[in-house]
């Protein structure tokens, strides 16, 4: 559950309202399917308890198809000719009223739930006795599991537009929901509409993200409301209104879809929908987004102490990490050993448990690995280019941390150490959220790793993001955070791609092609290939079958290899190592196996597909149109067909008689990586120190000016490079 959506635990009475745009379709005719849906939601929260006041739009609206249909009938044909109907609103609303509550009293009777009308005016809820009368005839209708539907009368009411004064008590079905939740003394009011609910900009603008819980101080100054709805009168701006006022009053209210079919109950089930209003939501909002901004400007206050240390200070606070590492093995054992047991009990994929479990020998590895990330060349403040501009003016290109770092990680707890390590090295602060499986593992490790950074850098240069709910609000500070680095699944990756303004570096899918020539060696192209897929068929490197998503491969045999034997082979040797073997359409009849159902799917376990191609042009053009450009490799003797696919192949990675499971930043040499990715602007393939820098440009003068140039002689000069003063 949703911690800000906790309320619902407590949640009996509801007040359900359904604007026109739910209730008719475009053409103003009545939405049958989206109504009958609504029923069943309404049958199974009244079957489960809940007392449920249901106001209801659209008697208006389908009203006004009706009596046009009418008058359309019974016009001349001159009138046709100059067709501008005038339809009075209140005609509309008699006529529309009885087909409306028909079609409810129809759907309840089909589910066995009984349901009761009620049209009101505003004048009425002067009266005090009314009031009260209204309340105790509900409150026996629910005692007895009926339905009451709300409906204002607009065919007798004697208000006109503008609906909204400060005479009015309700203005239209929107407010009258909100005066009925506080009337009725409701528990929660959920108002559907024909969108998710309250957007920062219009719904259609792919820039426009969803409100999740408004802040009446916050967004009331922000958003801007565009036209009403087409038919009712209300409009967002109505049911934001009648949202407030109830929350204000001590009702939580959500504004969500009706369009979808189960909207209502994932509400009451206290899942993130819609956009939720609460009178004290601005102050856990606020301490939330207060939170996560000051981890991210207090990581890039750190990091700003990192770059002033020198160079073999920095070196030190790895090599310190390093030991702390191997000091604490023991207990960083017991809580990931907890994290795989709670993962196989709640019944986690093979494949995710791989990756979660620090096998033996892993924390050696990562101590290893960080020791010789220590050991490199100090990659801050080098200067990468000297040039003089004009006599006594030189100019430095020099490296540069890029400033804080989010990073998103999945499964392998392994992957914060990598990613921390590196961050410490290229002098940057870090954000980590890793998956709520590896909780525990995380945990413990960002403890040992911090507890070794000096108390002049301070600990807080890495923040550990323990909330899944807080990735939404670190997505938003594009003015603190410098970079987001998603690892996971596809999934993962287009979801934070889509929320963000801040550079994303990643790759989205890992499928990777091992390509074996008719010239391949054949006990080569067994080893690579089985290498390939078998060596750790979880990574993002391992080949897997045509499909996309984070470590998926094809097998791509040369035609004349059937006549060899090899494809054969090959096939038998892969079935018998446990890998379930799916064909192209080539393949699969020739070698009986089962067709694959797509050329862009990611298996990350022991799966793999082979489709024959006629030569190395169109294992190209194959790899060109299924593959993610992360790793492909070619297995063959011929150094020609080699060179063809090698510059043919536009990969982050291209292999010749190697496997695809070279492709790692520790293999590399790059000491560790924080991801691989597969974009064509800043870094690509896997990511290492370098990959998380950027450029400065360092100008000493003597007092030169530009004063329209006229004094300056420019020489632009390539100086030798040397350590800045």
């Amino acid at each position: 559950m949703d911690p800000s959506r906790a309320f619902v635990t407590n949640v009996k009475r509801l007040i359900v309202k359904v604007g026109t745009a739910v209730v008719t379709r475009g053409d103003g005719r009545l939405a049958v399917g989206r109504l009958g849906a609504l029923c069943e939601q309404l049958k199974e929260l009244n079957s489960q308890g809940y007392e449920i006041v249901l106001v209801t739009s659209g008697a208006v609206g389908i009203g006004l198809q009706r009596l046009r249909y009418r008058k359309l009938v019974n016009s001349s044909l001159a009138e046709l000719q100059n067709a501008q109907f005038e339809l009075d609103g209140k005609a509309c609303a008699a006529v529309g009223q009885s087909s409306l509550m028909a079609l409810y009293d129809t759907l309840f009777s089909q589910l066995d739930v009984t349901s009761s009308q009620y049209l009101v005016t505003d004048t009425e809820f002067r009266d005090t006795s009314f009031r009260k009368q209204l309340s105790e005839t509900v409150k026996s209708l629910l005692s007895l599991k009926v339905i009451p539907i709300f409906n204002e009368n607009d065919a007798v009411s004697t208000r006109r537009a503008p609906y909204e004064d400060s005479s009015g008590i309700y203005w239209d079905n929107d407010s009258l929901a909100g005066l009925l939740a506080m009337e009725l003394k409701a528990d929660l009011l959920v108002m559907l509409s024909d969108v998710e609910g309250l957007y920062s900009g219009p719904p259609s603008d792919p820039n426009s993200k969803l409100i999740h819980t408004y802040i009446k101080e916050k967004h009331q100054c922000e958003i801007t409301f565009g036209d009403k709805s087409r038919l009712g009168r209300g409009g967002m701006t109505a049911k934001v209104n009648a949202a407030v006022c109830a929350a204000y009053a001590g009702i939580p209210s959500v504004i969500t879809s009706g369009y979808a079919t189960d909207s209502i109950i994932k509400v009451l089930q206290g899942k993130c929908v819609g956009t939720l209003f609460h009178r004290d939501a601005h102050l856990w909002t606020l301490v939330k987004e207060l939170g996560v901004r000051e981890m991210a400007v207090t990581a890039r206050k750190c990091s700003r102490q990192l770059q002033a240390m020198n160079s073999e200070d920095r070196r030190k606070i790895l090599l310190d990490i390093a030991d702390a590492l191997e000091a604490n093995e023991s207990l960083i054992k017991i809580e990931n050993e907890a994290d795989v047991t709670a993962a196989q009990n709640d019944g986690y994929e093979k494949s995710l448990i791989s990756r979660l479990s620090l096998k033996p020998g892993k924390i050696s590895s990562l101590a290893k690995s960080i020791r010789v990330l220590a050991d490199m060349e100090d990659p801050i403040a080098q200067v990468l280019k000297r040039t003089e501009l004009a006599d006594g003016l030189i100019l430095e290109k020099t490296s540069s941390p890029l400033g804080v770092l989010l990073v998103i990680f999945e499964s392998r707890p392994d992957a914060l150490v990598q990613i921390a390590s590196l961050a410490i090295r290229s002098g940057n602060g870090l954000l980590l959220k890793g998956g709520k499986e590896a909780k525990r593992s995380n945990a413990i490790l960002h403890k040992v790793i911090t507890s070794a950074i000096p108390e002049n850098i301070g600990e807080k240069l890495i923040g550990l993001v323990t909330s899944r709910e807080d990735i939404p609000d670190l997505l938003k500070l594009d003015d603190v955070i410098d970079l987001v680095i998603p690892r996971g699944s596809n999934k993962l990756i287009t979801q934070i791609k889509n929320s963000t303004k801040i550079p994303v570096l990643g790759h989205a899918d890992g499928i990777c092609h091992v390509y074996v020539d008719k010239s391949a060696k054949v006990d080569m192209a067994k080893q690579i290939v089985r290498d390939a897929k078998i060596d750790y068929p979880a990574a993002c490197n391992a080949m897997v079958y045509s499909v996309p998503i984070g470590s998926q491969e094809t097998l791509l045999l040369h035609k004349d290899l059937s006549s060899n034997g090899l494809l054969n082979e090959l096939v038998s040797d892969l079935q018998h190592e446990g890998v379930t073997v799916y064909g192209g359409p080539r393949a699969s009849s020739l070698l009986n196996i089962p067709e694959t159902h797509s050329f862009h799917h990611e298996y990350s376990s022991m799966a793999c597909t082979i489709e024959i191609v006629d030569d190395v042009q169109a294992a190209i053009n194959h790899i060109h149109q299924h593959g993610s450009s992360h790793t492909d490799c070619i297995i063959t003797e011929n150094h020609e067909v080699a060179e063809t696919f090698l510059h043919g192949v536009d990969s982050a990675a291209v292999f010749h008689n190697a496997s695809t499971r070279f492709c790692d930043g520790a293999r590399f040499g790059l000491g560790a990586e924080v991801g691989i990715s597969t974009s064509r602007i800043h870094a690509r393939g896997p990511v290492g120190v370098e990959g998380l820098l950027t450029n400065r440009w360092i100008l000493r003068g003597s007092g030169q000016v530009v004063n329209g140039d006229k004094g300056v002689i420019y020489t632009q000069k390539d100086l030798p490079l040397q350590t800045p003063l």
